[in-house]
Parts: C-alpha cells; sequence; structure tokens
C-alpha cells in the first residue's frame, strides 16, 4: 500500500462513524486479505475519463445523470433487473440530451452499492430489538439475531456481484442494446396506455428523423450505437475501500478501484474523519452529500481537502436539503464556494430531504417533493448565474410502488401494492421518466 494511503487502523482512529461491529477480527482479516488478492473492478484510465467529463459538467458544458437503486441486493442481480435500471436511465438521458442539446454523463447508481448508513443501530419490531440491516454488504435484511450479525464475507459477495453487476452492464452498452436506433425498443412494453411513454414516444421519432439524417449524409458516429456508462456507490465499508484502494501503474497513484466514483454522505463527512482521509487521498472524481446542516465553511473546508489542487471535475457536491429548504440554504452555499474560486460540480439529491412514513408505515416519497427539491436547485443556480449540474436520484426501472404521486397517481394506499426497497423508497419507471420530462424543461431554461 502507498505510504500516502494511512493503514486501516489509523483510518479507525480517526473516528470511523457508521461502521459494521465485527465480532471476529481474524475473519475481517480473512476477507479483506481475499480482496486485496482480487483484479480491480474499473481502470484507473476509466475514472480520469469520467474525471474529464464531470469536469465539462463542473464548466456548465454537460449535465449528470446519476441514479440507481437506494441498495443493491444479492438476489438482484439478474439479467433482467441490471437492464431495467438501465434502459430507464437510457431513456432518461435521451430526453435530457434532446430538450438540453448538451451532452449527459451517464452515471449508474450500481455495481456497489451495498452499505447502507442508518439512523439508528438497532431496529425495533414487536418488543424484539435486533442491530439494523445496514444493507447486503454488512448483514442480512431478514430480522432474525443470526441474520443480523455483521459477517465481513459478505464484503467478498459485495465484489462478485459488482463485477457480474459490471459484466451485464458493458455487455449491454457494447453490444447493441444502448444503440440510439433502439430507442424505440427500450419502450415498447411501456407507451400503450402510458402519457409519458407516448411523449417519449414523440420524442423517440423525432431521434429517429435525424438518424435517418445522418445516415443518408454519411455521418454514423460511433457514440449512436454505445454508451459509457460509469459506476459509483456510497464509499462506506472502510475495510472495503481501503482493500479496493490500488496503485495504478501508469502514475504510481492511487485509486479507488471498486467504483468509477465513490461518494462520502451526510452521516461520514467529519472533515478529520476517516472517510474524508481515505477519499482524499484517492485520484478517483469523488464527491460529497450536503444536507441542511452543512454551512458554506464547512463546504470549502471540505473542498480544500478534498481537491486541494482545485481541479475540475475532481469533486461534485450533491445536495440534499429538502423541498422546504433549498431556496433558502442553498444561496450562501453556492454564492461563497463560487467567490472562493473553488471548482465544483454542483448536483442535486432531491430524494434524501423528503423522506416521510405514510400512515401505513411504509417510508416514502412524493413526486411532488421531489419534483419540488429540483426546481428549486434550478431557480437558485439560475440566480446566482450558476450551473446546476445533475441530478442524483433513487429509482429502478420496475413498476414497483413506492413512491407517490405522479401521472399514476399513486396514493399512500396503494404502497403496499409492490413495495420492493429493502431501504429507502425509489421512484419507478414511469415516476423516473416523467421527472426526466420536468427537468428537461428546467435545463431549457436554465
Amino acid at each position: 500500500m502507498n505510504p500516502a494511503i494511512p493503514d486501516l487502523a489509523a483510518l479507525h482512529a480517526l473516528g470511523a462513524a457508521q461502521q459494521p461491529s465485527y465480532p471476529d477480527a481474524a475473519a475481517v482479516d480473512a476477507a479483506v486479505a481475499r480482496l486485496r488478492s482480487y483484479p480491480p473492478l474499473v481502470f484507473a484510465g476509466e475514472c480520469d475519463r469520467l474525471t474529464d467529463k464531470l469536469a465539462a459538467v463542473t464548466r456548465g458544458e454537460a449535465f449528470l445523470l446519476q441514479g440507481g437503486d437506494c441498495a443493491e441486493t444479492f438476489d438482484g442481480v439478474t439479467a433482467d433487473n441490471v437492464r431495467n435500471k438501465l434502459r430507464v436511465l437510457l431513456q432518461m438521458a435521451v430526453v435530457l440530451t434532446y430538450a438540453a442539446s448538451v451532452p449527459v454523463v451517464k452515471l449508474g447508481r450500481f455495481a456497489g452499492q451495498y452499505a447502507k448508513p442508518r439512523s439508528s443501530d438497532f431496529e425495533t419490531r414487536d418488543g424484539v430489538t435486533l442491530p439494523a440491516y445496514r444493507g447486503d454488504a454488512v448483514n442480512g435484511f431478514e430480522f432474525t439475531e443470526a441474520a443480523r450479525i455483521p459477517d465481513p464475507q459478505r464484503l467478498v459477495d459485495v465484489y462478485h456481484s459488482s463485477a457480474s453487476t459490471l459484466n451485464l452492464v458493458r455487455a449491454f452498452t457494447t453490444g447493441g442494446y444502448a444503440d440510439l436506433r433502439q430507442v424505440h425498443a427500450w419502450n415498447t412494453d411501456f407507451v400503450q396506455g402510458s402519457a409519458v411513454g407516448s411523449r417519449y414516444e414523440a420524442v423517440a421519432n423525432e431521434i429517429d428523423r435525424a438518424l435517418t439524417f445522418m445516415k443518408a449524409i454519411g455521418a454514423d458516429p460511433d457514440e449512436f450505437h454505445r454508451v459509457e456508462m460509469h459506476s459509483s456507490h456510497e464509499a462506506l465499508v472502510l475495510e472495503y475501500e481501503h482493500a479496493m484502494t490500488r496503485i495504478d501503474s501508469r502514475t504510481d497513484l492511487p485509486y479507488d478501484v471498486s467504483s468509477h466514483f465513490v461518494w462520502i454522505g451526510e452521516r461520514t463527512r467529519q472533515l478529520d474523519g476517516a472517510h474524508v482521509e481515505l477519499l482524499s487521498k484517492i485520484r478517483n472524481p469523488i464527491g460529497v452529500k450536503l444536507g441542511p446542516t452543512t454551512s458554506a465553511d464547512d463546504a470549502i473546508a471540505l473542498s480544500e481537502k478534498l481537491n486541494p489542487e482545485n481541479t475540475p471535475g475532481r469533486l461534485t457536491f450533491i445536495t440534499r436539503m429538502g423541498a422546504g429548504k433549498i431556496r433558502d440554504l442553498l444561496p450562501p452555499l453556492v454564492e461563497k464556494v463560487e467567490a472562493a474560486g473553488l471548482q465544483v460540480a454542483w448536483v442535486s439529491d432531491p430524494m434524501h430531504g423528503n423522506t416521510y412514513e405514510a400512515s401505513s408505515g411504509y417510508k416514502t416519497r412524493s413526486l411532488a417533493d421531489v419534483t419540488d427539491e429540483v426546481q428549486g436547485f434550478f431557480d437558485v443556480h439560475r440566480s446566482l448565474g450558476t450551473w446546476p449540474g445533475g441530478i442524483h436520484v433513487e429509482l429502478t426501472g420496475d413498476d414497483v410502488t413506492e413512491c407517490v404521486g405522479g401521472l399514476e397517481d399513486l396514493a399512500e394506499m396503494d404502497l403496499g401494492n409492490r413495495y420492493e426497497s429493502v431501504c429507502d423508497p425509489r421512484l419507478n419507471r414511469v415516476q423516473s421518466l416523467e421527472l426526466a420530462f420536468l427537468v428537461a424543461e428546467m435545463l431549457r431554461k436554465a
């Protein structure tokens, strides 16, 4: 390990929030040793290309679409599931690109998003209290004592599941599925009887005409036939991220080769904490979630720690304020960071500040609140003359019933019909595409 990277013991000594309490230290060491012996999941050059793309976002020349599951599960690593998530991201990207006439950087929230921070260490049901479920990377979702014991072998399973997901994504994006000429095929099971599907089909027809014209004049760029889809996840479990940090043979610099892009969550962004320290050393493009308690001075200090060379594309600030707070809390943050000359991409996470518990007990979100936070994000940037660089959304390509509202008019009473998330509620395919059209309208005015 490069001397610039602190060892695990030193990182934990800094104070590491939201970490599993493993009962067997020897089993942890064995799992970490196995991970260190495995090949990279991504390559440093791919990470550098993403940094270049995010530099364009920072300059206002591109828009970031980041989306996927709240928490992946091992059982969810199937061709159908991966294809469905990829399909909705491709459809959203087409809508956004068509509307804004700027490149859309596509960043999946997959191939590593197996660990979740929790507001409480424990969960109680019917008088029984057990450790909280922290994602398949840590323990099992089943409410039993055995399932809830943190198991470091699961980190090895994360690696293999992530490798399978990446293989599927690469096969789909380079093997013809992502060809723009498939723009209608992505919609065939969806357009009938769906207002948003019909609207998408109108866009697809326009794209078809443009492609026919391009072919007629002899232009057939490779970009029409494949897309570059990068992976991302929250860098939460230190043992996994540390084990997957390697020295690039080209540059002798460290990269976290578990993912192209990793981010620090709202609960782990302590300036002197372990997560900020580790990610300050790697060369990947990175993000930081900024919630309503973030001050402008906090953001500036994080930027100086994580991006001391002020490299465009290196750092993304992902704001998650809540629809009712975004218009008041975001302006002083953006103003002071921009006045300091810091090179950051600003991205909206309109999901995490708008979660509430329905009367039925389900955690949910309203699409109206999600849209309102994005609108507030755009309003603030428009008023300051800065670029609203993207959206970060928890979504699925399936017809789940986890968030209320939208053209389907899902109500709280509908949540139990198909509530499948093991953590936070996700937008379904119709709601995701509806959001894309709404954001497209905002982009036209930005």
